[in-house]
C-alpha cells in the first residue's frame, strides 16, 4: 500500500518519504544527511534502501542533504534540467543523475512518478504526482499561484501535501523586509492560507480524500491558523471535514504520516 510521510516541512526544510513497503522514494531533502538518515531509520527504511530522490527545485530548504545522501548511498537523483543546473549537489556520478521533464511519467521500481510545472521563483520547478496503480499521492508546495492547470493536474489524487505557507496579515505586518514580503506574495512566491483553502475546496470536489497542509512559514504562520482557514472554507462550502476529507498539518520537525490512506 502506497504511503506518504512528511519527514520535515516548513520554510526551514522539506523532505517527504513515499513508500509502498518495497520501493522507497524521497521527495526533496532539505535537511542534513545525518538527520534524514536518522528519520528514515525511525521508519524502518534504511537510507541504503532509498530507490530515488526527487528534487522539486534548487532552493536549499529542498536540497541541503541531496548530494551527500546520493553519494553516500548511491541513490539516483531525479530533477529537471534547470534544477540540476542550479542546484549545488556537489560532484555526483553521471549515472546517478536523471533529468526529467514535466508531464512525462517515469517508472521508479514500480511506482509511476509524474512531475508537473509550478510557478515559483526557481529554475524549472515542479511538483510530483505518484501512483502505484491504485492510490495517487501528490506534493504541491512552493507554488506562487494555484492555476486551473495545476488544479486539473491534481484532480483525482487521493492524498495531497498542499502548501499553506503564510497568513497574509502576519506576513504584511511581520518583520520581513518589504522586498521579501513582495516576493512571497507574488505569483512566483508561496501559497497563502487563504489560497490553500480555496485550492483545497477545488481538489476535494475533484476527489481528494486526504489533505496535509505543509511548508508553513515559521515567522508568518501558525498550524492552528492554517488548519482553521482551510477547515472554515471547506465547511462553509458544504464539505464535511472528517467525513468527505481528512485535514491535518505537517509537523515542522517531526515525521507526520497521512491520516489516510487505506
Amino acid at each position: 500500500m502506497l504511503k506518504l510521510y512528511s519527514i520535515i516541512s516548513g520554510s526551514s526544510g522539506n523532505c517527504s518519504l513515499l513508500t509502498d513497503g518495497k520501493t522507497n522514494i524521497l521527495i526533496d531533502c532539505g535537511t542534513s544527511g545525518k538527520r534524514a538518515t536518522e528519520a528514515l531509520e525511525s521508519l524502518a527504511v534504511p537510507a541504503n534502501r532509498i530507490n530515488a530522490i526527487l528534487v522539486s527545485h534548487e532552493h536549499i530548504d529542498h536540497t541541503k542533504g541531496v548530494g551527500i545522501l546520493s553519494r553516500r548511498f548511491n541513490i539516483p537523483v531525479y530533477a529537471t534540467s534547470g534544477t540540476h543546473y542550479k542546484s549545488d549537489f556537489g560532484k555526483l556520478d553521471d549515472l546517478l543523475i536523471h533529468e526529467i521533464s514535466p508531464d512525462v511519467t517515469y517508472d521508479i521500481a514500480g511506482i509511476g512518478v509524474t512531475p508537473f510545472s509550478i510557478p515559483h521563483d526557481a529554475s524549472e520547478p515542479c511538483g510530483f504526482i505518484a501512483t502505484d496503480g491504485h492510490k495517487k499521492f501528490a506534493t504541491a508546495t512552493d507554488i506562487g499561484i494555484m492555476t486551473d492547470a495545476i488544479i486539473s493536474r491534481l484532480g483525482g489524487c487521493d492524498s495531497i501535501l498542499l502548501e499553506s505557507n503564510h497568513d497574509i496579515e502576519m506576513l504584511r505586518f511581520g518583520e520581513y523586509p518589504y522586498a521579501l514580503k513582495q516576493r512571497i506574495l507574488s505569483d512566483i512566491g508561496h501559497l497563502s492560507n487563504k489560497a490553500a483553502a480555496r485550492a483545497a475546496f477545488e481538489l476535494v470536489k475533484r476527489g481528494t480524500k486526504h489533505l496535509m497542509l505543509g511548508h508553513l512559514s515559521d515567522k508568518n504562520n501558525l498550524p492552528d491558523i492554517a488548519q482553521m482557514e482551510t477547515y472554515n472554507f471547506l465547511t462553509d462550502n458544504g464539505i464535511n471535514v472528517g467525513v468527505d476529507v481528512t485535514l491535518q498539518v505537517a509537523e515542522r520537525y517531526k515525521i507526520t504520516p497521512f491520516i489516510s490512506g487505506e
